[in-house]
């Protein structure tokens, strides 16, 4: 038999070697998560998987936009990540994964009511709305100065830094499939110091699901005659903080977006746009459209 101190020396070794056992268990966990994370990284960007463990990088950060105006720049500066690409694949990614819970929901609840739902179809990509209105109301006027970008503008934007190249080149910005042109009496403004095309105005009367990318996806109705309402919460809740956006217009003689400070960007989460000496800003709401009803898909 085993006395009082065998007992006592067994049960410190049983310990120990559990402590042993979950030490290593973490360490090969972790291990085996960095390099699903690696891989995951690695596909996403056409690469095969390395077997490697993975090297600590530096962070990206914000650089050249994919489609600026041709202008010459470092091959150094080319080469460097972009901070804007980042987070476009996580909104992505993101939208994506909130579409297929909100569709799947509703699908249910078109089934679960007797009371017919509105069809919904989810876009292709994300598009953006550009809103004018409290943000504490659910509802009202004024959806007609409402614009709508299709597409992400922030990709086929222009750095202010890169202003007096745009304006030798007549305001014309190429970008993949076309162009846009800029007009220096009425222009855009997003947070990074980006100059970005006109949405399209006015917002096509219909119903839209939209959100903020946070606690809410809801359904926004545009009506005929210009009011707009959203099926649960505030023009807030729906409202991505990120991204700002302000219109820049009725310029004074001399007035240029030359004029912008380049030490006032990147705009922090919810502040307001700053002003451009010459010009009167108006700050717009950003919400993100992931789908639409079925009359209004393309």
């Amino acid at each position: 038999s085993l006395d009082e101190g065998d007992h006592t020396r067994t049960a410190t070794t049983m310990l120990a070697n559990n402590a042993s056992c979950l030490t290593n268990s973490t360490q090969r966990g972790s291990l085996l998560c960095n390099r699903s994370v690696a891989s995951l990284i690695s596909v996403r960007r056409g690469k095969p998987p390395s077997t490697k463990p993975p090297r600590h990088t530096a962070a990206p950060h914000l650089s050249a936009r994919p489609f600026p105006v041709r202008c010459s720049k470092a091959p150094s500066e080319d080469a460097k990540p972009r901070r804007r690409d980042v987070l476009h694949s996580s909104l992505t990614l993101m939208t994506g994964l909130l579409a297929s819970t909100v569709f799947s929901s509703m699908s249910y609840a078109a089934h679960a009511e007797s009371t017919p739902q509105p069809q919904f179809k989810r876009v292709r990509q994300t598009q953006f709305i550009a809103a004018l209105g409290d943000p504490t109301a659910s509802s009202g006027p004024g959806a007609d100065q409402w614009g709508l970008w299709p597409v992400d503008p922030g990709p086929r934007g222009v750095e202010l830094r890169n202003y007096r190249a745009l304006e030798k080149q007549g305001g014309v910005v190429p970008v993949r499939g076309g162009s846009w042109k800029f007009d220096s009496s009425d222009w855009w403004l997003e947070e990074h110091g980006l100059i970005m095309e006109t949405p399209a105005f006015p917002l096509a009367p219909g119903q839209y699901l939209v959100t903020g990318g946070r606690d809410l996806t809801t359904v926004l109705t545009i009506s005929d005659d210009g009011r707009w309402a959203l099926k649960d919460g505030s023009l807030y809740d729906v409202t991505h903080l990120p991204c700002r956006a302000a219109r820049y217009t009725n310029g004074a003689p001399n007035a240029s977006p030359a004029n912008a400070r380049l030490s006032d960007f990147p705009v922090k989460p919810g502040a307001v746009m700053p002003a451009v000496e010459g010009f009167q800003k108006q700050d717009y709401a950003v919400l993100f459209i992931i789908g639409v009803e079925s009359s209004l898909a393309g």
